[in-house]
């Protein structure tokens, strides 16, 4: 489904104009945002149906001589990466029973 046609099924349902929907959605994105932006809580949920969590990945330095996974017998040279933060999505249990 595109945004245009969740917005006006969910105004259809629930008889509220489709702008005030798209409101609540854009209101929806800024909590999200204040929660999960760097140095805040680090995660939200949304009751029922979805955890959104932030996970902090420790850099890594480059290596040299490491086995080739793909080509036996072959060494190869891993390069470094930095520090990054990531978004992981986790889905409740409520929206697990959903998909059964």
């Amino acid at each position: 489904m595109t945004k245009t046609q969740v917005l006006s099924e969910i105004s259809e349902n629930t008889g509220l104009s489709k702008k005030e929907v798209a409101s609540v959605f854009e209101e929806l994105s800024v909590v999200i945002d204040r929660h999960i932006r760097k140095r805040a809580i680090g995660q939200f949920t949304l009751p029922g149906l979805l955890k959104i969590k932030t996970v902090k990945k420790p850099a890594r330095k480059a290596r040299k001589g490491v086995p080739n996974p793909f080509r036996p017998g072959e060494l190869m040279d891993v390069a470094a990466k930095p520090a990054t933060t990531k978004v992981k999505i986790l889905p409740l249990k409520k929206l697990k029973d959903m998909a059964l």
